[in-house]
């Protein structure tokens, strides 16, 4: 949600905590627990959030840069008439749902959607449904409003009873019925209010919007969405919900509806990158389940407030856009937005009812043309639904890991150059290093052993994946299929449990290289690994705890074969 006051800052602030009790051990990084609401377009679904783009701007882009880098979708600001002023947050106070607003027409936005989905990018639209605007005055596009009065669409019996602003966010009813920051917040519970907006969902639909991203979500009951939701035509949701500890609402409310931004996780980012990075590795735990997490690095809000990173870390914002394309925990977001140093400024050269077209060579970020982000992205589509392999840390600030065999991510949080060689499960080949450059300039080896030896700039990192090779495609490995593994094992608060063994991709008996399971179905946990048709392999489980202490699980080496079609079940019980 679009916040403007000290007041926000200071909630959205909050550090995150521990969830429930339920949500014990919720997730782990290395599967997806179920199949994301998001749909990959093409087996993609990187989502990039382009914020303040015109339509114009945005139609140019997708045909010129999102489509032939490999995102999923583009999701845009909300395309509502809106208030007048130069200040970002205009967008985010509706007038009518009239789309019409500074950012372009109805006829530029239907052009652009169609110009999206002919590149192969889908359109998400940043939709406003908690509230309308604040005061009274007049919209982008003509329309009058006053308090409790927007003529044509609602009227006094369409809003909640409370008039005064939130104060206490402890209190739920006060959170879902009050206004924020003066906005007048509509009667979600109506019937009426209800079939207005499911209205409005429909009108963007029918100009080809893929899905939506709701704005506010927490200040509206998990319910009335879902009602609203059940009368649309059935485009996907992406929530905003944001959790802070000790709050009666929490983001597992929502996950019915559709994925849920996981704010924890971008504040999770900056700690980590301005602490040790080598806890990224659990990242996942606690947190909402892989398979309905939204997760970003930054958003419009959170690079404002300070609760997240933004583009002024530099070399350390690209490197946890990196850790995030790269690691499966949840559908990830690229955010491309504007240089500012005012938090309310709107794009430099606005106009009350007009924002200008972006300009990459100006004052927009335009992540997306960055090559570490493109490389990332074609890495992010070639590993999709292969687990983490082959991790490595210095107990510190470098880290390695691979996704099966088809790629591999080394990331390098210090201000000195490391020269080291990786353990991969890469076969033999030359690899493109993606995040060096777009045309494969810059190359490195990986030999027989699946060795590969690389050196990291200062705040640097190196990828490669089996999708971008010099000199042919590497040397064939044999063919492997997902072993799927369920173990039941009960843990304390902490602990996750760990596939561990004698081969390289279940960590060659080392606890801490082993393969993550997921807990999303506790007590019993699960996961996938790739082996080799035909391998005869030893293994066990360990309960490895947040401090990093390892429990082996009792009695011999358990064996087990791959099938010679590439596929095996392991069925366990802790011993």
């Amino acid at each position: 949600m679009t916040r403007r006051t000290p007041l926000f800052a200071l909630f959205t602030a909050l550090a995150a905590a521990l969830m429930t009790v339920a949500m014990l051990g919720l997730a782990t990084a290395t599967s997806k627990d179920a199949a994301a609401s998001t749909p990959p377009r093409d087996g993609k679904d990187v989502i990039l959030n382009l914020f303040q783009w015109t339509w114009d701007s945005v139609a140019s882009e997708c045909t010129s840069t999102i489509g032939p880098a490999g995102f999923a979708y583009v999701q845009v600001s909300p395309p509502n008439e809106h208030v007048t002023g130069t200040q970002w947050w205009t967008s985010y106070q509706p007038v009518s749902y009239q789309i019409e607003s500074k950012l372009g027409t109805r006829a530029e936005f239907a052009a652009m959607v169609n110009a999206c989905h002919s590149a192969g990018v889908g359109v998400i639209a940043d939709a406003v449904v908690n509230h309308m605007a604040a005061d009274s005055g007049s919209g982008v596009a003509g329309s009058t409003y006053g308090q409790d009065y927007f003529p044509g669409i609602y009227g006094s019996n369409d809003f909640n009873d409370c008039e005064t602003n939130i104060s206490n966010y402890g209190d739920r009813w006060e959170v879902q019925n009050c206004r924020l920051v003066s906005l007048q917040d509509l009667r979600t519970g109506s019937d009426y209010v209800r079939g207005r907006l499911a209205d409005y969902f429909d009108d963007l639909t029918s100009l080809g919007v893929d899905g939506f991203r709701i704005d506010a979500a927490k200040h509206i009951p998990a319910t009335d969405l879902a009602a609203i939701k059940a009368q649309t035509s059935g485009a996907f949701w992406v929530q905003e919900v944001i959790g802070s500890a000790g709050e009666p609402i929490q983001p597992s409310e929502y996950t019915g509806t559709g994925d849920v931004h996981e704010f924890d996780y971008g504040r999770q980012l900056k700690g980590d990158f301005d602490g040790q990075i080598k806890n990224l590795r659990y990242i996942g735990d606690n947190k909402l389940p892989d398979g309905v997490a939204s997760v970003f690095v930054d958003n419009h809000d959170t690079e404002r407030n300070g609760e997240t990173m933004n583009y002024k870390w530099g070399a350390k914002y690209v490197l946890a856009n990196t850790f995030m394309l790269s690691w499966p925990y949840g559908s990830p977001t690229v955010f491309s937005g504007y240089e500012f140093s005012d938090n309310d400024a709107g794009v430099p050269g606005s106009t009350s009812t007009t924002v200008p077209d972006a300009d990459c060579n100006g004052v927009f970020t335009c992540t997306q043309r960055w090559t570490e982000i493109q490389g990332m992205v074609g890495f992010h589509n070639e590993v999709a639904g292969t687990a983490v392999t082959n991790w490595w840390d210095d107990g510190n600030n470098n880290i390695g890991y691979g996704r099966g065999q088809s790629g591999y991510v080394a990331i390098n949080n210090t201000g000195s150059s490391v020269t080291r060689t990786y353990q991969t499960s890469l076969p033999a080949g030359t690899y493109c290093d993606v995040v060096a450059a777009s045309d494969c300039s810059v190359t490195l080896t990986v030999n027989g052993s699946g060795q590969l030896n690389a050196t990291l700039p200062a705040y640097g990192a190196v990828a490669v994946h089996v999708g971008a090779t010099s000199g042919g495609s590497p040397t064939t490995p044999p063919q492997t299929g997902d072993v799927s593994v369920a173990v039941y094992a009960e843990t304390v608060w902490g602990q996750n449990i760990y596939l561990v063994g004698n081969q390289p991709e279940l960590g060659s008996w080392t606890p801490a290289n082993g393969v993550a399971l997921s807990s999303a179905s506790y007590p019993t946990w699960t996961g996938t690994v790739d082996l080799p048709a035909g391998t005869t392999f030893e293994y066990k489980y360990v309960k490895i705890d947040g401090s990093g202490n390892v429990t082996w699980e009792s009695g011999g080496n358990r064996t087990a074969t791959v099938g010679a079609d590439g596929s095996l079940d392991l069925n366990d019980t802790w011993k």
